[in-house]
């Protein structure tokens, strides 16, 4: 089941009504690439939906946002990579000038070349001015090569990934020195292992110990480059928690419909109905906040200023899609924790979404920030 712009006319154009059909052909729940790590991207690709993460020119957030809820809603593991293709490619997309650029984005969007984002670090997470990862040039080259010393962790792509935009310091100790850099998988210094997690996804970590790397954009511009990639894509992670919830919901309606609990379904029982209108509501009310937040930077673009519209979406969608699927599995009983089904495998993924991209405590930061000014 795809998102619908029906629902919600007034934040959609005719071109996301199209997109919405091409999800619902597309996207199945049964397909096998959709839950194998390495061939995600292949098929994604194949399916001509990489465009929407690696276009031509500018990211459409709506359109970002409903390809994520359709995926949320079919594959997790899915959505994760598509996401992480896009942040890897927008630095990129935004540095013309950046040699290889048009052959890497290219490659991204047929699915060939499968990117990473490489920001977090053991002592900066939310806090990205703190990085330690330290960059210098080499000297006689082309101007373009640096090594890089340093280790970035919890970085998505891990192990399939061909290439990673990775952040360092060019200038230290001042932080205004932070830049960007494209890091081949193979690249010499580069040491890759993974992260082990409670769920199946493509998560290592990067230590570079003089790894040869390539310069995106100016010295002292990664900063920006960074954050501004991150503006485009955090709301769209409260869209892929709406496809979970979403997922959540349909599976409880069906389960309590067919089991029965003192002579009659599950579904018949007031307490039961509540619980699905409390899921139903958090549901359409996080979907309302999340295309609001899209609109608004499909509207204003780079020039949008008012932090309160994303960080309210990326917060409630999250924490809402959290109570849904905790109702879930409250409601399927014992097969509720039955390893391997849906709303148990959606328990565990639904849990990262509300700190990657920002934990729920800075959007709360950022919202009250802008109510007192």
């Amino acid at each position: 089941m795809t998102p619908s712009t029906a629902d919600h006319p007034f934040f959609f154009d005719a071109e996301h009504a199209a997109l919405a059909d091409r999800l619902s052909a597309a996207i199945r729940e049964d397909d096998p690439d959709l839950h194998d790590a390495k061939r995600v991207v292949p098929r994604l690709g194949a399916l001509g939906l990489l465009d929407i993460v690696a276009p031509e020119e500018r990211v459409g957030v709506r359109s970002l946002c409903l390809a994520r809820e359709a995926l949320g809603y079919a594959s997790a593991l899915a959505d994760s990579i598509f996401a992480v293709q896009g942040l890897g490619a927008h630095p990129l997309l935004k540095t013309p000038a950046f040699g290889g650029r048009e052959r890497i984005l290219s490659g991204a969007r047929r699915g060939e070349i499968v990117l990473g984002f490489a920001l977090t670090e053991p002592e900066a997470g939310t806090d990205v001015a703190s990085l330690r990862s330290v960059a210098r040039k080499v000297e006689g080259g082309d101007g373009a090569t640096w090594r890089i010393d340093g280790e970035k962790t919890f970085i998505s792509n891990v192990g399939i990934a061909h290439g990673f935009v990775v952040f360092a310091n060019a200038d230290p100790p001042h932080k205004k020195g932070i830049s960007a850099f494209y890091v081949a998988h193979d690249a010499p210094g580069l040491e890759l292992s993974s992260v082990p997690l409670s769920v199946d996804h493509p998560l290592g970590r990067l230590r570079m110990n003089g790894c040869e790397a390539r310069l995106v954009g100016d010295v002292g511009a990664g900063l920006r480059l960074a954050l501004g990639t991150l503006d485009v894509f955090r709301t769209s992670v409260g869209a892929a928690a709406i496809g979970m919830a979403r997922r959540a919901l349909d599976a409880t309606v069906a389960r309590v419909r067919e089991r029965r609990q003192f002579g009659q379904r599950i579904a018949d029982f007031q307490m039961t109905q509540a619980a699905l209108a409390d899921m139903a509501t958090d549901i359409e009310a996080a979907r309302l906040l999340v295309y609001r937040a899209a609109w608004t930077k499909d509207r204003d673009g780079d020039g949008s200023r008012d932090p309160r519209p994303v960080a309210m979406a990326k917060m409630f969608a999250t924490e809402a899609a959290q109570r849904v699927i905790d109702r879930a599995v409250q409601l399927h009983g014992g097969l509720g924790v039955k390893g391997g089904s849906i709303v148990e495998r959606l328990y565990r993924e639904i849990r990262p979404l509300r700190i990657y991209e920002g934990t729920t405590e800075i959007q709360k930061l950022l919202i009250g920030s802008a109510i007192v000014g």
